[in-house]
């Protein structure tokens, strides 16, 4: 496990979503093998995030399943449909009951196919070597996720409401934020046209 000051640094993955645009969960495509949802997952667990929260929602039981051998814990955001605000908050609250002294916390989605291990070891190696509260992907002309957040901003998170997502919180502190670049982190699954596009990437297609 990553220690960073008092604490450790562990990962919520949000995956609540109905997937409306794919037409069905896109946390299940698969890609290199492996699901989006379970690829997040084990490049959280591979990066050495712990504890590893999952955030289900629309699709929980399927999302589950998916999960199963996996040394994670899951929680049910019931209020999924008001958007990913209350996801984040949820998998922030399911982070420090299982971790109470968590120093910071690495947010990701599961449907951005190029997050790696890697890509988040970079992150808490950033962290370890600034000592910012606040560690974000840049890619293309934005920012956002995966982004590592101190415990100091744990409750900016939490109170999250609605389609608000963390890259509010992201927008607010980017003045002292400190920026990693992450080729391949626009490129995200949210429509069948998205999915060709990416599975014509891979080897032999």
């Amino acid at each position: 496990m990553f220690e960073s000051g008092s604490g450790v640094v562990g990962a919520v993955i949000l995956a609540a979503g109905s997937s409306s645009r794919m037409g069905r969960p896109k946390q299940l495509l698969r890609f290199d093998g492996e699901t989006l949802l379970r690829r997040a997952a084990l490049a959280a667990k591979g990066a050495g995030c712990d504890p590893v929260v999952v955030v289900t929602g629309a699709h929980a039981e399927r999302m589950r399943g998916e999960l199963r051998g996996l040394d994670v814990f899951e929680v049910e955001n019931q209020r999924w449909e008001t958007g990913m605000g209350s996801s984040v908050g949820a998998g922030v609250e399911k982070l420090l009951e299982a971790q109470p002294g968590a120093d910071a916390v690495v947010l990701l989605l599961c449907d951005q196919p190029f997050v790696t291990r890697e890509v988040i070891a970079g992150l808490v190696a950033a962290r370890r070597a600034t000592g910012r509260d606040l560690v974000a992907s840049r890619y293309g002309e934005s920012y956002g996720v995966p982004a590592l957040f101190g415990r100091a901003l744990f409750d900016e998170l939490k109170r999250l409401e609605g389609h608000t997502g963390a890259k509010q919180v992201i927008k607010s502190h980017a003045a002292s934020a400190h920026f990693v670049p992450f080729p391949g982190g626009e490129i995200d699954v949210d429509t069948p046209d998205d999915l060709s596009r990416l599975l014509s990437t891979q080897p032999g297609q």
